[in-house]
């Protein structure tokens, strides 16, 4: 692929990858929580009019087989992200550290506010690239990105990597026909996540 204009790689992976994914989620879809916003005072809260969501948490240490192929693709796509962009690479050490999140959204669910990953708050001051995969083909969802004023269509498999600043403040295109899966999470800066986050969370 030639580099992307907009700091938005792309790539596909495996849909076996996704179609597992999915089954683990609906296997532990006891254990997920309505999505949550950051609006008010940037704190969490809430309000399906933002977000209408269910959230699954995975532990960046999980060892489940899907998560170890996921992980092994999407490293495969963060070194050909560096490609293009290698002064993203040439900084303080980072990882996979907080937990990712494999996200269901409902027929006309989304996450429906701009909105961007790295708001400057010890929750997220850490976070450095934002990866996501589509989960399931959704002919009429996706994911806007304001400033670029571009949009990706929710293909099974197409999996992006982005900058977690407000430069790249998105939201999701509602689908009223289809339910939408994805799965997300945050390349961290080491250091600072160690010095913010508990040692008991980790």
């Amino acid at each position: 692929m030639k580099a992307p204009k907009n700091l938005i790689g792309q790539w596909y992976i495996e849909k076996s990858i996704c179609d597992d994914i999915i089954t683990y989620f609906n296997q532990n879809k006891k254990y997920a929580n309505v999505g949550v916003g950051a609006e008010k005072d940037l704190k969490p809260f809430v309000d399906k009019s933002i977000k209408d969501s269910l959230d699954l948490q995975v532990g960046a240490s999980n060892f489940d087989v899907c998560f170890k192929r996921y992980r092994k693709s999407l490293q495969a796509c963060l070194k050909e992200y560096f490609k293009f962009f290698e002064h993203a690479n040439n900084i303080n050490k980072f990882d996979i550290h907080e937990d990712f999140q494999i996200q269901y959204y409902p027929v006309n669910g989304g996450f429906k506010k701009w909105h961007f990953e790295n708001t400057g708050t010890e929750n997220n001051v850490f976070r450095h690239l934002v990866f996501m995969t589509y989960l399931n083909d959704v002919k009429d969802g996706g994911t806007e990105f304001l400033y670029q004023n571009y949009k990706t269509k929710a293909e099974k498999g197409l999996t992006l990597i982005w900058p977690a600043a407000w430069t790249h403040t998105h939201k999701g295109i509602v689908s009223p026909t289809k339910e939408k899966y994805i799965i997300t999470g945050w390349y961290a800066f080491e250091s600072v996540f160690r010095a913010l986050v508990p040692v008991k969370n980790l």
